[in-house]
């Protein structure tokens, strides 16, 4: 039986169209700022500066309400919060996600974002291009929501976005790049991801029994108003068909 999306989904999709037309917007005026050889959007992109304010309101909101208990967020960073801890019983230990692999996922991000900064000090690519990697990886946050997670395949084997040990790591990952263009325009955006981030770490330190399937019952897939799997499962069906369609001999 086919499901329909829920609202949480919706609005995952809603963001992903929001996020790929930001950065399909300054991707855009960043080309033409090179073809005409003007200067750059950090700090002095005088014609179009409007595009860092949307930018620097959009995620800045995003960001603020991330601290607040909502109903339209995913239950994977909600399970934080006090009001959506329903214990299970349970006398065990949470059962988490090692931290190896958490470990895992830093360093390999540390290494990606490494050899950016490398290419950036390099002046192999300038500012400009910090910022539309910020925004690439937006869209990216998205896609591993609603289509593929690399860090949930290839690292946390996690069992979907609800058990995700490093949810709100988000928008941390996604202001990395801004650790290299010192102002307070990146600066203020990367402050605030942290802070999320902080506050992300320590409730897990202090409050694991939030974090766990086995000692949290919002966490369980019967408990679950997201319904998110359903779509990814349908949408991993068609792929493999489609793979074994075109690729017949490799599927033997």
């Amino acid at each position: 039986m086919r499901k329909k999306l829920s609202p949480i989904s919706s609005f995952h999709y809603i963001r992903l169209v929001c996020r790929s037309l930001l950065f399909l917007g300054t991707t855009a005026m960043y080309i033409v700022s090179r073809i005409k050889k003007t200067e750059g959007m950090i700090p002095h992109f005088k014609n179009a500066f409007w595009i860092l304010a949307v930018i620097w309101v959009a995620y800045a909101v995003e960001m603020a309400l991330r601290f607040f208990p909502a109903k339209l967020e995913s239950m994977g960073c909600q399970k934080q919060f006090t009001r959506n801890y329903k214990p299970t019983g349970t006398t065990d230990k949470p059962e988490m996600t090692s931290g190896k692999r958490v470990l895992a996922v830093l360093a390999a991000w540390v290494a990606l974002n490494g050899a950016i900064g490398a290419l950036y000090f390099a002046k192999i690519i300038d500012r400009d291009v910090l910022v539309l990697v910020s925004l690439a990886y937006g869209v990216c946050d998205m896609i591993c929501i609603l289509f593929f997670c690399p860090f949930q395949e290839w690292f946390l084997k996690n069992r979907c976005c609800t058990l995700c040990r490093i949810y709100n790591w988000d928008f941390a990952m996604m202001f990395t790049p801004y650790i290299f263009i010192p102002s307070l325009y990146t600066w203020s955006l990367l402050a605030m991801s942290l802070a999320i981030l902080v506050r992300w770490e320590l409730t897990a330190a202090l409050r694991p029994e939030r974090f766990a399937e086995n000692t949290n019952s919002c966490l369980s897939c019967e408990n679950c108003k997201e319904k998110l799997c359903h779509h990814k499962k349908r949408l991993h069906t068609f792929w493999k068909k489609d793979r074994k369609r075109f690729f017949p001999a490799k599927n033997k």
